[in-house]
């Protein structure tokens, strides 16, 4: 019997299995059976290509890195590029938010990851950081990209803005408000993002400063 071209599992299918099984039903679901019985193989032959969950959630991690354009931390003008860069790496983890439980806390070990930290301190300290400023910035841009990732502000209020009144006017008169904006309260989310990511590079270029 002839071999098939191609084979039936690698490490990239079965992590791209994984953040799809992750997706449909939520972190919890993510066991090796279940894996195994959604690409209609035996369990023992993952092991094969991942050692263990963990060492299956690094190879997940490794493919949301792949996504992530590095490209802008190349533009000399390091304010553009850090905020170009900050907008595509929200966006690709937008696509995997349930994932981001599982990987948020995880120690980095996938090498697309270390070369997208490295890649984001070099473009800092080009920018004028010290080492240890340029750390801190990266924390940030960290806690900025995957908390509104992870968060959304706007859906945590299902009344009408005028249902908050009048026992919290602010709160009313915020999201009327914010509803009257372009796109509504369904665009808040974003555009708390832009504002803090706005706030963030506005701190920086002030440290900056010479």
């Amino acid at each position: 019997m002839a071999r098939p071209s191609r084979p039936l599992l690698s490490r990239a299918i079965i992590a791209r299995a994984a953040l799809e099984l992750i997706d449909e039903e939520g972190p919890q679901a993510l066991k090796m059976r279940s894996l195994a019985e959604r690409l209609g193989v035996r369990g023992a032959s993952l092991y094969h290509h991942v050692a263990s969950k963990d060492d299956l959630l690094d190879a997940a991690s490794e493919l949301i890195n792949e996504e992530i354009d590095l490209r802008p931390l190349q533009d000399p003008r390091w304010r553009e590029g850090l905020a170009e860069y900050a907008r595509g790496y929200r966006d690709v983890y937008l696509r995997y938010p349930n994932v981001i439980a599982l990987v948020a806390r995880r120690r980095v070990e996938a090498e697309q990851a270390l070369r997208g930290y490295d890649a984001l301190l070099a473009a800092l300290v080009r920018a004028g950081c010290t080492p240890d400023r340029a750390a801190e910035t990266a924390a940030a841009v960290d806690y900025l990209v995957l908390g509104s990732a992870l968060e959304t502000f706007a859906a945590g209020f299902t009344r009408a803005p005028d249902g908050y009144r009048p026992a919290h006017p602010a709160l009313a008169d915020a999201l009327e408000s914010s509803d009257a904006r372009p796109g509504g309260l369904a665009a808040l989310d974003d555009r708390g993002f832009e504002t803090g990511l706005r706030l963030l590079l506005d701190g920086l270029a002030a440290q900056l400063a010479p």
